[in-house]
């Protein structure tokens, strides 16, 4: 399989709607306990956003928020107490790819007592879509038209 196809392959898994059996079960359930915020009400001076998605895929961009932490969904747990527990009074909003692992991110803040917390829809591929940049150490970039 070369680079594409395992991109492709990595690309499809992200999506919540080919998920099947208990990762599809605890999506379902999680899509029940979180809201989710469309592109259009965020907020990028007031928000605090967290990227959930792995360090490999940071470096292609993030949303160019005021407030924006590079967390796994892996590590949440462990970065509450040394990033967030100071901006747990803000509507947090964690994202990822398509929406999957944003939406388990903000489960789990929730499970850990955050009470603003959301998931962007759609994720940054939304964002992407919706004509907005994003940014990474080359600079701001937005999908042309």
């Amino acid at each position: 399989m070369n680079k594409n196809e395992k991109l492709a392959h990595y690309y499809a898994r992200c999506d919540i709607e080919s998920l099947r059996g208990e990762p599809k079960n605890l999506l379902e359930k999680a899509k029940k306990e979180v809201e989710e915020i469309d592109v259009n009400d965020i907020d990028l001076d007031n928000m605090i956003l967290i990227d959930v998605r792995e360090a490999d895929e940071f470096a292609s961009g993030t949303i160019p928020a005021k407030n924006v932490f590079t967390i796994p969904r892996g590590k949440l747990e462990f970065a509450v107490d040394d990033k967030l527990v100071d901006v747990s009074d803000h509507q947090v909003v964690c994202y990822c790819l398509k929406g999957a692992r944003g939406l388990l991110g903000a489960k789990t803040l929730k499970d850990l007592g955050f009470t603003n917390v959301v998931n962007l829809k759609g994720g940054i591929e939304s964002w992407v879509q919706s004509g907005r940049s994003i940014k990474n150490y080359l600079g701001n970039f937005k999908l042309e038209a």
